[in-house]
């Protein structure tokens, strides 16, 4: 089984389980085991199907703005989660092929393992709600036409980005691409480095 094999389907069951309820408040129920890396891919999709509705809940142009700016507040922890999970993923890839002998023609990659991950979850996330759209039973049949063409293109991309990770970790385990991680640095974040939170 590749990796993306084992990512996919646990990314449409946690956008299945949030969708259970389809409330920003659900607590997480994460099946797998602590530790194991089923359980971060979990939790990886359930962050991202949590902020895809702060996200449509936000551009409410009706929205109160104390309430506005809570779920702001949200927001930016659950994208520090988001970036923290990711960093947790990738350090998994970085034990698992901490052994291997990196050939001397080796190449970098442009982005690391994870964050490709973290485009394959969200990608998911789009194939669910475009495919929502694509039935919507109260929409116009030129909606969900367009709705349903865009559904094949994301489809498409989810088969190509699933084979171009799964690629990726074959050469790295080869030795033909290395890994190499820029953690985080979010100055914003930083109460040292953010000036309208180190002046006050």
């Amino acid at each position: 089984m590749t990796f993306t094999q084992l990512s996919n389907p646990i990314f449409v069951q946690a956008i299945n389980d949030y969708h259970l309820t389809d409330n920003i408040d659900t607590p997480i129920n994460n099946p797998y085991p602590e530790g194991s890396i089923e359980n971060r891919l979990y939790l990886k999709c359930w962050i991202d199907t949590v902020q895809w509705h702060f996200e449509d809940i936000i551009r409410d142009p009706q929205i109160d703005p104390a309430e506005a700016l809570v779920l702001k507040r949200r927001i930016d922890k659950s994208n520090q989660d988001r970036t923290d999970l990711v960093e947790q993923i990738d350090t998994y890839f970085r034990e698992k092929y901490a052994d291997v002998r990196v050939l001397p023609d080796a190449r970098i990659n442009t982005e690391s393992p994870a964050w490709a991950v973290d485009r394959l979850s969200i990608l998911a996330l789009k194939i669910y709600h475009m495919r929502e759209q694509a039935e919507r039973p109260n929409a116009s049949a030129e909606h969900r036409a367009k709705c349903q063409a865009k559904l094949g293109v994301l489809l498409e991309q989810q088969v190509d980005l699933s084979t171009a990770i799964d690629q990726l970790l074959e050469d790295i385990e080869a030795g033909r691409k290395y890994m190499k991680v820029y953690r985080q640095m979010k100055m914003y974040n930083d109460p040292a480095t953010n000036p309208v939170l180190y002046s006050k």
